[in-house]
């Protein structure tokens, strides 16, 4: 059956978010930055830089493949189902929430975007109060939410995370997420490549590097934001290091809202991609 009105919209939002990708123009700062973090990398040997990327693939396909089996994960799937159930109740399994309306695939997603960004926005505070417990969880703990909530909106829109190739799909979604916005257009531009080309294979035939040194800004970042945090945690109001909480808040708050604003754009493409090819 053709788009409906409001499934028109959401593609025309999409498209014109898309387009907002195109148009991004990278001040001079940025250029710079930019410049000087990728030539001070590549002073390290070229084996050592190989290693580290791989280091951090590893490390982040182990980290989602735990997350994507963790029984926490597993009764989060249920309550997706069960929120399914409410518009339309012979839902079984994952798959089968690709029935529903837009407008009910948006609600119930916006449910996990929303719990999700404020899981990173107490984290964030936590973080910020500067305990060395606290601080030094704080990459893993960030990751984890990130991951599980692109996991969360993909099995929201009817896809099941727990195969090779949406696994790393998933992970392409998150890395293209967490790029710089001068630098998304080209993890966008290979992702929509990727799903022009798809095909219903089980193991991923593409290529399986996820990270690498354009992706460097993001770990420096999370370090600068340690160093800040740190500095500041000693200036309290009454008792409380409010400044370096609201810092940690902050920075964890807007990654998270990057991430689910192009994990919610990306499959909810492929939810109206797939109500085309079947019109």
């Amino acid at each position: 059956m053709p788009l409906t009105d409001r499934e028109a919209r959401v593609l025309n939002e999409i498209r014109d978010w898309e387009r907002n990708l195109y148009e991004f123009e990278p001040n001079d700062f940025q250029l710079t930055y930019e410049k000087y973090l990728q030539q001070s990398f590549s002073l390290l040997p070229e084996k050592v830089q190989k290693q580290f990327f791989s280091v951090i693939d590893s490390w982040l396909f182990h980290l989602h493949s735990m997350i994507q089996g963790s029984q926490l994960q597993i009764d989060a799937k249920e309550r997706i189902l069960s929120s399914g159930r409410i518009f339309h109740k012979d839902l079984e399994k994952i798959e089968d929430l690709s029935q529903l309306k837009i407008e009910q695939l948006q609600y119930i997603a916006e449910q996990q975007i929303a719990r999700h960004r404020f899981y990173s926005f107490a984290q964030g505070g936590l973080a910020g109060t500067g305990g060395p417990l606290l601080l030094s969880t704080d990459i893993p703990a960030i990751a984890v939410i990130n991951l599980r909530v692109v996991q969360l909106i993909a099995m929201t829109y009817g896809v099941e995370v727990n195969t090779p190739v949406e696994m790393m799909t998933s992970l392409k979604v998150f890395h293209t997420a967490t790029l710089p916005p001068r630098l998304q257009l080209e993890g966008w531009t290979s992702l929509m490549d990727e799903l022009e080309n798809r095909d219903d294979h089980y193991f991923y035939e593409g290529n399986e590097q996820i990270t690498d040194i354009t992706w460097i800004e993001q770990p420096v970042q999370q370090l600068m934001k340690a160093l800040v945090i740190s500095l500041f945690r000693k200036r309290v109001i009454q008792g409380i290091p409010l400044v370096s909480m609201a810092i940690g808040a902050g920075a964890n708050y807007q990654l998270t809202r990057k991430v689910t604003d192009v994990a919610h754009k990306y499959y909810q493409l492929r939810y109206l991609r797939q109500k085309e090819e079947f019109a």
